[in-house]
């Protein structure tokens, strides 16, 4: 292959992937308090290795990180998600947008975590 040949498949490649991300990206929407509620109620957000929280329908929320495990509560206020977990932490409240299993939660003045929903595993 010459050169052209190859500048042009990565040119091809790069659109490709940009394209594809724009599409991925594309199908997260955002959510009303109500669909959070019926979304979040008694399941598990997780980046299925280091950390999960779970969402109790009673409005409480156990959150495990690296073995720590915290205990607190969960509201709907304005569209957002609150979360209030122990007293270290202050009230974080957050936009949430869903594709599928797929979450990202957006704060003012956070970084968004991108993470999974899904039914909590058994971890006995």
């Amino acid at each position: 292959m010459n050169g052209r040949a190859t500048l042009g498949s990565l040119l091809i490649a790069a659109t490709v992937l940009l394209g594809w991300n724009a599409v991925a990206e594309e199908k997260f929407r955002k959510l009303k308090g109500a669909q959070i509620r019926a979304k979040f109620s008694g399941m598990e957000l997780t980046d299925e290795v280091h950390w999960y929280d779970f969402y109790d329908r009673n409005g409480t929320i156990m959150s495990s990180s690296m073995g720590r495990k915290r205990q607190g509560k969960w509201w709907i206020e304005k569209d957002q998600l609150c979360i209030d977990v122990d007293k270290e932490s202050s009230v974080r409240c957050y936009d949430v947008l869903a594709s599928g299993r797929n979450v990202q939660l957006r704060g003012e003045g956070f970084i968004p975590l991108d993470a999974v929903l899904r039914s909590p595993i058994n971890r006995r």
